[in-house]
């Protein structure tokens, strides 16, 4: 089943209007570029998507519309929390009609022991009737999922078929692949490591980039699961400067000024977080037209 989720997957954002409603129009063009430009699957409701901002109400119809227009690509729907019982009951209620599988961050905040979030994860797993993508982002979270907890839980529970990983450690992610068995998938969770992630045999990433720039995301992928090295890294070249611009100012706000720069959507976040400096819209804006 794992394989679902390899190749180029894309963490959906969430386009707001001027006055802060979720654009729901946007959102389906966004869509449709996906599928448009040969993106394998969609994520919905992750970090990129500023779900911590969303109403319950607004979840729910974001997730149906990314379902209603994915002509068929498979659907991850992310979740998370802290309070294990609490999760389990969430993905008791979720209705999974279209969901191909749920993306599962780490407990936040309470910073659990590895063995906390071992039997954190068993129980998510025993709750979901779709396969589980780990999700491992040390520097949102303040906990790191250690390879040798990943490598624990892909052997106890086949459900577990996944991690995006995006601790920016080559050394764990290698151990992660050591670890854990044939058919479990390693993903890249940062744009700029995955080419360096498929050399050490990871099968994807899932896509900041992805938003603005679904084709060449999509054939980077392509080209580097192919093993045709020249071509995938023709293309991590032509990315790189923009790979490291997205993200100066923190995620969403390098995609969304990209995305507004295009003409998809309007440079708006919601509180706490914020539009990017102009400076740096500035360098965006420079970078994008020499890609073109």
């Amino acid at each position: 089943m794992s394989q679902l989720f390899t190749g180029a997957g894309v963490a959906l954002i969430t386009p707001f209007t001027t006055d802060n409603q979720v654009d729901y129009k946007a959102l389906e063009t966004i869509i449709d570029n996906q599928v448009n430009g040969g993106m394998d699957y969609l994520v919905a409701l992750g970090t990129t998507a500023e779900t911590a901002t969303l109403s319950k109400d607004e979840k729910a119809q974001v997730v149906e519309l990314i379902k209603e227009k994915s002509a068929g690509l498979p659907v991850v729907v992310g979740m998370g929390g802290n309070d294990t019982r609490s999760m389990c009951k969430q993905i008791d209620k979720f209705n999974y009609e279209g969901v191909d599988g749920i993306l599962v961050v780490t407990p936040y905040y309470n910073k659990p022991s590895q063995e906390g979030m071992y039997r954190h994860y068993l129980e998510i797993a025993k709750a979901s009737p779709v396969p589980v993508i780990l999700y491992n982002v040390p520097s949102r979270t303040g906990v790191n999922l250690e390879a040798t907890t990943v490598g624990r839980l892909a052997e106890a529970s086949d459900k577990i078929v996944a991690i995006k990983e995006a601790s920016g450690e080559h050394s764990q992610m290698t151990k992660i692949l050591k670890y854990t068995p044939d058919n479990f998938t390693l993903i890249s969770g940062d744009d700029l490591l995955a080419l360096t992630i498929s050399s050490i045999g990871g099968k994807g990433v899932i896509s900041v980039m992805g938003n603005a720039l679904p084709a060449k995301i999509s054939q980077l992928m392509h080209f580097a699961l192919a093993e045709d090295l020249d071509a995938a890294r023709k293309i991590h070249f032509e990315l790189i400067e923009m790979f490291q611009l997205l993200f100066r100012e923190g995620n969403p706000g390098g995609i969304k000024a990209l995305m507004n720069i295009q003409g998809t959507i309007e440079n708006i976040l919601r509180l706490p977080l914020y539009k990017i400096s102009d400076p740096l819209y500035n360098e965006i804006k420079t970078a994008y037209l020499k890609l073109k």
